[in-house]
């Protein structure tokens, strides 16, 4: 990791900013036509589709206040942040010509895979400086494919790069935040996110999820080198009461004590009761209190500083709601 400030009041100047009072911009959308490109092949969940009901979504008259953006391609330094060179090059080798090629048994490339990835961790990075530079409240990237399952160097589960992960790092380097937290609510636990911070003091993951699921981890024992690991795992049928328990009993005091400079939200959304992948039974209305809950840790530590980064999510009713639902909380509506 980059050196970072030994002080947390040497955080540089930037990183104190916030958009003007009064400013109509409150929320960032970072996107890109590039995502759909990226084609997983016949009954893949994990599908263009998605971005399109999202479009579709936040295209309502109430969202004409987010200031959108183009997602660019990743820096690659960025990117080295977080994945080893050799897993970089060995992902950029693996992008196909045409047709597909699985990398495991669930994750697909095909030729527009490569750059709707570059550009999923390029929008969560300017996501990162947008709320730094103070250009927005809050950010959310509309990007696939997701990252959480993405490990230091191996691709699964959807992910080839860690988006959160190389956001974290980002602000840590750029910015000089001493402390990051990630707060993952899929449905399923971001073991790629835990593996990358299990020994590093200075970023907080925090995960509720469904258990046992897809990829088994997130045990409520697992706690990182340093404590810093919380994981609130859930069970089948569960609903946003004993969600939003979990939310305040395990996750928001640990992060009231951590007192992060920024708050990156994993937000998948296929925790909800429609979701084929998942068996929880939440509603937009959870996913707009749990961005609520959190938004407000934010005003207290790091002046409303939240980026949140598309996870999972595969029903396409249930997705576009619930999106809906968590961009409008963000936009203050």
């Amino acid at each position: 990791m980059d050196s970072a400030p030994a002080r947390r009041d040497a955080v540089c100047p930037a990183a104190r900013k916030r958009p003007a009072f009064g400013c109509s911009v409150t929320t960032i959308l970072f996107s890109h036509s590039a995502g759909l490109a990226h084609r997983t092949g016949e009954g893949h969940p994990e599908r263009p589709a998605r971005l399109e009901a999202i479009e579709r979504a936040l295209a309502e008259d109430r969202f004409a206040a987010l200031a959108r953006e183009d997602a660019p391609i990743v820096e690659r330094g960025a990117l080295l942040r977080v994945h080893p060179e050799a897993f970089v090059a060995a992902i950029e080798k693996a992008a196909p010509q045409q047709g597909y090629r699985r990398l495991d048994p669930d994750t697909t490339m095909s030729p527009g895979t490569l750059e709707a990835a570059m550009r999923a961790a390029g929008g969560a990075t300017s996501a990162v400086d947008g709320v730094f530079a103070g250009r927005g409240a809050n950010a959310f990237v509309a990007a696939r494919p997701p990252g959480h399952h993405a490990e230091i160097a191996t691709p699964m589960g959807f992910c080839f790069f860690n988006n959160a992960a190389i956001a974290a790092r980002h602000a840590q380097a750029v910015y000089g935040a001493e402390r990051v937290a990630i707060v993952d609510f899929d449905v399923h636990h971001g073991n790629g996110t835990q593996h990358i911070f299990w020994s590093d003091p200075s970023v907080m993951y925090c995960s509720t999820h469904e258990m046992p699921l897809f990829p088994g981890t997130g045990a409520l024992g697992e706690r990182g080198e340093h404590g810093q690991i919380v994981n609130a795992p859930l069970c089948a049928g569960d609903g946003g009461e004993t969600f939003r328990e979990a939310f305040d009993v395990a996750i928001v005091p640990r992060l009231e004590d951590f007192a992060p400079d920024l708050i990156i939200i994993s937000a998948g959304f296929d925790a909800h009761r429609l979701d084929p992948l998942g068996h929880l039974n939440l509603v937009e209305a959870d996913f707009a209190w749990a961005t609520r809950r959190l938004m407000e840790v934010a005003e207290r530590h790091c002046h409303g500083r939240v980026v949140s980064l598309l996870e999972g999510g595969y029903d396409l009713e249930g997705l576009s709601r619930s999106v809906a639902a968590h961009v409008s909380t963000l936009m203050g509506a």
